[in-house]
């Protein structure tokens, strides 16, 4: 299994930045290689990791599992609720998370705990979906799942302390593009309005068209190798063709398919093999009168402000979505 594109070398990549190099080889050791990785033993090693969370952030936050209708004849999913302990008699605005993986990995708890912060401090209210994941379950599931949920959170938001009218969508890698893909299919179906969609380096195009797609090889985190795997998991024989849709690959929309989405924040590391198809997003977003805000920091690798939070380009890269969040959730 090859990744095609016009490539016939690997193109050019910048290097990592410096206080980056000592956690990206931590990672490297770590991370398997998903061709001849047994899924399930991942992804238990993964479910395993919530018994360390501290998801009531020193009893500041509460946190409940509700069930939603799936799409038509979709089973239920699971929601994760996060609440203020302290809540307020205002209704507080909700992030609905999805969480990252590659579309084959994680669960509702991965990456949650960035967000939890704004909860603790009482200016927000945290849902995360549990989506069915690929090559078991491949598309349109995870996306119609993501959707499923939103649409829950826009039916009940009044009856857990939400806001129903200021509902943002946010999420991380795989969680990004399908954030997107969600953007998109909410737009479409009229419901439920989003206030914001927040893409964390998300995983976009599933056409390796661009020279990021092919630049790392063995290197790096979440290489062309893994791409490749996490795509076809996803999208089967169809990865490439013609018979994909925006929610899938939110890259595939044009410009005026673009159009009427909610204000964006979209952040990448320069050295990552998402880089190009998300700035050239943030650009065709723009195009069609999005308002967004994107933020590129050199050297960093995928996930590289997660792994490596006390690194100085992870602190930058941080604060600009911490600043950015808070703008969103006092508006």
């Amino acid at each position: 299994m090859t990744a095609t594109g016009p490539y016939s070398i690997t193109p050019t990549r910048p290097p990592f930045s410096p206080d980056l190099l000592d956690s990206l080889a931590t990672a490297q050791e770590l991370l398997p290689d998903f061709a001849t990785t047994d899924l399930a033993v991942v992804r238990e090693a993964i479910a395993a990791q919530k018994d360390a969370l501290d998801l009531t952030v020193g009893g500041s936050v509460v946190h409940e599992d509700v069930t939603a209708p799936g799409l038509g004849d979709d089973p239920d999913i699971m929601l994760t609720i996060f609440r203020p302990a302290a809540l307020p008699e205002t209704a507080l605005p909700v992030i609905f998370h999805i969480h990252g993986g590659g579309m084959i990995i994680g669960d509702r708890f991965t990456g949650v705990m960035s967000f939890l912060t704004h909860v603790s401090e009482g200016a927000a209210i945290v849902v995360t979906v549990e989506y069915r994941l690929a090559p078991e379950h491949p598309d349109p599931a995870p996306v119609n799942d993501c959707y499923a949920g939103l649409r829950w959170v826009g039916e009940n938001a009044d009856a857990f302390g939400g806001d129903p009218e200021r509902i943002m969508v946010a999420g991380t890698s795989a969680g990004g593009g399908l954030s997107a893909g969600v953007a998109l299919m909410a737009r479409d179906r009229g419901f439920p309005a989003l206030t914001h969609q927040v893409l964390l380096c998300p995983m976009l195009d599933d056409r390796f068209l661009t020279p990021s797609s092919h630049m790392l090889d063995r290197e790096g985190v979440w290489d062309r190798n893994a791409n490749l795997f996490g795509w076809t998991a996803l999208l089967g024989e169809r990865r490439g063709g013609e018979d994909v849709s925006y929610y899938a690959a939110p890259s595939r929309a044009s410009v005026e398919e673009l159009a009427g989405l909610p204000p964006t924040f979209l952040n990448v590391g320069s050295t990552e093999t998402f880089r190009d198809e998300d700035l050239a997003y943030a650009q065709a977003l723009s195009q069609a009168g999005v308002l967004v805000d994107l933020v590129m920091t050199g050297g960093g690798f995928h996930g590289f402000d997660g792994l490596a939070p006390e690194a100085k380009s992870s602190k930058r890269h941080s604060a600009a979505l911490d600043a950015y969040l808070r703008d969103a959730l006092e508006g």
